[in-house]
């Protein structure tokens, strides 16, 4: 019976939603495997580390700026296994998990878990399988280690790692590993002229700007959706800034893969986990917030190949919403037509095939 490892951390939603996805993905196809996901920096430092979760999160959302200027020296560094020995605790209960459950492969989809594995099992047995949560720019943290395969989003990301000097054959485009719910899912029909196309409103950055974006995407002839998670005063902002349109409002929910699927385009920030659910669901993307660094990537991915648009001024995103179902939709297909050729709602489901053959 194969033991497989996940390690995830909270700084950024996408490793989390990976790892959920793997995790799902073998339950799904290997449910006979043993499966254990770990976030070590959580188990280990406690209310620390929440504390360094929020700060990071306000660093990214406040000021995307800075956080790009230490992305990009982290991009720079080669001595990430030097700096990584000082974390004891974390590889103290690492080694603990290690010799407790001795898994057959250790999953990382963050960054810092392939040196800690190195550094507390410089002989391991198990096998080590990066998982890269971002796309195009890639920062060197995630491929300057010693692991089995890397696991990357797309093509683009793949041609990446081989220019860095990675070895092509450890190198997998299998797609980021989105919920399998996505796989079982029906696709929106176009827009036509008898309904109004479904556009949906994810606020989870930027909220500045929240409500007056709201307020012009409610003036347009559309069905509008817009998701404000457990932030209560931001729903009465948007609920004081569309008051008098029927839009639907939506707090926390399970159901992403749903409303995604359900919609036409989704206006957003350029997460990991965000930007590959969309691609996912085959629905279009405007994306309204963008952090320096590891979000570049993300959004150049959508632009290049012309699956969604760049909008970050409120005004900027109704028009570009107005724009692209003008003329039956013509924009809005053409947008479709190709973010439907970068889908892979089954990535989870091949990423766990692909780990049981490991």
């Amino acid at each position: 019976m194969k033991k497989i490892l996940i390690l995830t951390a909270a700084y950024g939603e996408g490793h989390n939603s990976a790892a959920r996805g793997i995790e799902a993905g073998l339950a799904r196809t290997a449910p006979e495997a043993q499966v254990e996901c770990h976030d070590l920096f959580a188990e280990t430092y406690g209310r620390f580390n929440q504390g360094l979760r929020k700060g990071y999160l306000a660093l990214i959302n406040n000021w995307p700026r800075a956080w790009g200027l230490v992305y990009r020296w982290l991009d720079r560094k080669k001595d990430f296994d030097r700096d990584l020995r000082r974390l004891g605790s974390v590889k103290k209960h690492f080694a603990a998990l290690l010799d407790r459950f001795q898994p057959d492969i250790v999953v990382s989809v963050y960054p810092p878990y392939p040196y800690l594995l190195q550094q507390v099992q410089p002989g391991r047995t198990c096998r080590s399988v990066v998982v890269v949560t971002d796309s195009i720019t890639v920062n060197s943290i995630w491929y300057r280690c010693a692991a089995d395969a890397f696991l990357v989003p797309n093509e683009q990301s793949a041609l990446v790692l081989q220019a860095a000097g990675v070895d092509p054959r450890k190198i997998r485009a299998l797609g980021f590993p989105v919920n399998p719910a996505f796989a079982d899912l029906p696709r929106r029909s176009p827009p036509s002229p008898a309904g109004r196309p479904h556009v949906l409103y994810m606020i989870n950055a930027g909220t500045g700007q929240a409500p007056e974006t709201a307020r012009r995407l409610a003036q347009l002839d559309i069905d509008l959706t817009v998701t404000v998670g457990h932030n209560e005063k931001l729903r009465r902002k948007i609920e004081q800034a569309t008051r008098g349109s029927a839009v639907n409002l939506v707090g926390w929910t399970n159901n992403l893969p749903g409303l995604l699927c359900d919609s036409h385009v989704l206006i957003g920030k350029a997460g990991g986990a965000t930007v590959q659910e969309t691609i996912a669901a085959g629905c279009p993307m405007i994306i309204n917030h963008i952090v320096s660094g590891q979000e570049e990537g993300n959004a150049r991915l959508i632009v290049e190949t012309n699956s969604g648009a760049i909008a970050q001024a409120p005004a900027e995103v109704a028009a570009q919403v107005e724009n692209i179902f003008r003329r039956d939709a013509e924009g809005w297909r053409e947008w479709a037509g190709n973010v439907a050729k970068l889908s892979r709602p089954r990535a989870s489901l091949e990423i766990a095939d692909f780990l049981m053959e490991l």
